[in-house]
């Protein structure tokens, strides 16, 4: 009998699962919208993920042995209890995440935060295999990081990694957590899209501001730069503290390339001081890191 787990990404605007054996071999993948109110629904979610995954598997047979479920969710998560504290995009506090995933599945449930999951998948399976002092930074609806230092990672308190609330620019656009200027409203996939949206009156994401800006359109330039360099202020301090040697760029705006990475290795730079030894990346992973992570933590908690 085949064994696998399976790992849910909590996304503010997409679920993403995979099913996932013990040498990480992906078996299968889903897609889902998030519905409203996910938080009370991620039982549901779980289980449908779990149907749906061993069917796409081809697990007619009863073959598949599942070991456990992992849930990576953004936000302020107590990893230990399974408490998901606050979510700024999804709108919850102290939501009981593992006990609402485990009254529906049949198999151990681990929880973790979205960003320190997906890091650990990129050290296992990704762009970060050979590094062992690494700042993770994913772009998407809201913006985290994780820190990986002597391969460990760093987890302090419950806002360990949450420098999407850090406000850089004062007075600048309006965050979801009620102040101004965060980064998370600067450089945020979710934020470059809006800015440039309220600015044009167009309907576009991050991904078409990025194709705007690299063909020279001045609002779209405008709003790339502001983005980059409000994440160079943030990420050149926490690089400096924590001894970082590579600057890992996830989420699905790493599509970008090099219109992303090297006008943010030319910002980091200036912010370093004119050091130039910290590489900036690419993660390998791409937008699965998230659901990779939480099938990385499934598989740590049943000691795979």
């Amino acid at each position: 009998m085949r064994e696998a787990v399976v790992g849910i990404d909590v996304g503010g605007t997409r679920v993403k699962s995979v099913l996932v054996t013990p040498d990480g071999q992906v078996l299968a993948e889903a897609v889902w919208p998030t519905p409203e109110d996910v938080g009370h629904q991620l039982g549901e979610v779980a289980a449908k993920s779990v149907v749906e995954l061993t069917a796409r598997a081809g697990d007619a047979g009863g073959q598949l042995d599942l070991l456990a479920v992992g849930v990576a969710v953004p936000g302020l998560v107590d990893e230990v209890t399974g408490i998901g504290v606050w979510s700024a995009n999804l709108g919850w506090r102290d939501l009981d995440l593992r006990g609402g995933v485990a009254a529906h599945v049949d198999v151990p449930v681990a929880v973790g935060h979205d960003v320190r999951s997906g890091l650990l998948a990129e050290h296992r399976l990704g762009a970060a295999r050979e590094a062992d002092n690494v700042l993770f930074v994913p772009l998407g609806t809201g913006l985290a990081s994780a820190i990986l230092c002597r391969g460990q990672l760093v987890t302090g308190s419950l806002w360990t990694g949450e420098i999407g609330h850090i406000v850089v620019v004062p007075d600048g656009p309006q965050c979801a957590c009620g102040q101004r200027g965060c980064l998370e409203a600067l450089s945020s996939a979710g934020a470059i899209g809006r800015r440039w949206s309220e600015a044009t009156g167009l309907v576009g994401d991050a991904e078409e501001v990025a194709r705007r800006a690299d063909a020279g359109e001045p609002e779209a330039r405008r709003i790339w730069q502001e983005a980059i360099d409000a994440l160079a202020i943030m990420v050149a301090p926490v690089v400096a503290a924590a001894g970082t040697e590579l600057v890992l760029i996830g989420g699905g705006l790493v599509h970008a390339g090099d219109t992303l990475l090297d006008p943010l290795r030319d910002a980091l730079t200036v912010r370093l001081g004119g050091r130039d030894d910290v590489a900036v990346e690419a993660a390998a992973l791409g937008d699965r890191a998230g659901s990779l992570g939480a099938a990385t933590i499934a598989l740590d908690l049943v000691g795979r």
